[in-house]
């Protein structure tokens, strides 16, 4: 790309990411507040500035001068937070937790991606929002959410749906799940599997198992751990069978094109990849890993911001009741099968 073009384009990228900079600058500052009051995020900044977008969209429509930066910001700097992600992943975490945990981790999440894909098409949920809830309710929440929409082209309005309504039930969790102790009786190691098994965020397992039990805390972060190196496999799963999202009813014979490798695959993708095994072999240095995750944090809730800014409230009013019937649904079932499984390994 010739100097020229490249300084006009970053001309008509600035308003509009200067706009979702300034909407995560805010949401940054209400989750440093929320830190201070009760030194836990139980909000993060991501649903902060996503619900904040939709709360400016809903009053004001953004112009053509604002649309190219909402969009670069809601693509591009999404992709790229993805791909630096995988610097995060290493293999040591699944080696440490042992065969049989690991193998229970595995299994939960498959069914709980399965179940909650087959809850959301039964109630006439779109696939791409199916498939979004599944992966935020089996891996990581808003996280997988966010990875995974790029990869299926889900559009802004099923990921702001998708997230608003993940992050409601999931702050829910983390209140209510302490309750579950004296109920089922569990021991702090129990707990903190269970914990790790259903509480969507890393922080949000840090709330959920602090005030209990330094055991529970530890127990937790691993197997939540464990569970978000699942997204990995996920997303290049979904990248190579994405194109079938493509074959949709009135969609013309001819524009049914097959897709080469790097289509099916996207470059972030591959990047993602290429830095987690560059990480397990020890080619990240661990000074590298704090500033490169900080990074790709802040440029998915600058992504989550332009999402938010680009939501049609009247359209996701129209999905509401399903969306929270869909969540709520693939939460129980989660639930329910990471209680089987505490019981079943026989956790001390």
């Amino acid at each position: 790309m010739r100097p020229d073009t490249m300084g006009r384009t970053a001309l008509a990228v600035l308003p509009g990411l200067s706009l979702c900079v300034a909407v995560t600058a805010a949401a940054s500052l209400v989750q440093a507040a929320e830190e201070r009051l009760v030194h836990h995020p139980y909000v993060e900044a991501l649903v902060i500035a996503i619900l904040a977008g939709i709360a400016i969209r809903s009053v004001w429509e953004p112009g053509p001068r604002w649309r190219i930066g909402i969009a670069f910001s809601a693509k591009q700097l999404l992709e790229v937070a993805v791909m630096l992600l995988g610097a995060s992943i290493s293999l040591s975490a699944l080696v440490a937790s042992g065969p049989a945990l690991l193998a229970g981790i595995v299994a939960t999440v498959a069914i709980a991606l399965l179940a909650s894909y087959a809850i959301g098409r039964l109630l006439g949920l779109p696939a791409r929002m199916s498939i979004l809830i599944a992966c935020g309710n089996a891996i990581c929440g808003n996280s997988a959410i966010a990875a995974v929409a790029p990869v299926i082209g889900a559009s802004g309005d099923d990921v702001a749906s998708s997230i608003a309504f993940t992050a409601i039930l999931g702050v829910l969790v983390v209140l209510g799940l302490p309750l579950l102790i004296p109920l089922l009786g569990t021991t702090p190691t129990e707990y903190g599997v269970l914990a790790g098994l259903t509480v969507y965020a890393v922080p949000q397992v840090l709330a959920a198992t602090v005030p209990v039990s330094l055991v529970s805390t530890q127990v937790g972060t691993l197997v939540k751990l464990v569970r978000v190196l699942m997204l990995g496999p996920v997303v290049l799963g979904l990248s190579l069978l994405a194109s079938r999202l493509r074959d949709e009813p009135g969609v013309p014979a001819g524009a049914r094109k097959k897709l080469g490798f790097f289509k099916l695959v996207p470059w972030f993708i591959l990047g993602f990849l290429v830095l987690a095994a560059a990480r397990s072999l020890g080619l990240v240095p661990d000074a590298a890993l704090a500033p490169l995750t900080r990074v790709a944090g802040i440029l998915t809730v600058i992504a989550m911001a332009a999402l938010g800014l680009g939501v049609d409230v009247r359209v996701v009013a129209r999905v509401g009741a399903r969306v929270t019937l869909a969540v709520t649904a693939s939460l129980a079932v989660l639930l329910l099968v990471s209680i089987a499984l505490v019981r079943g390994l026989g956790i001390a």
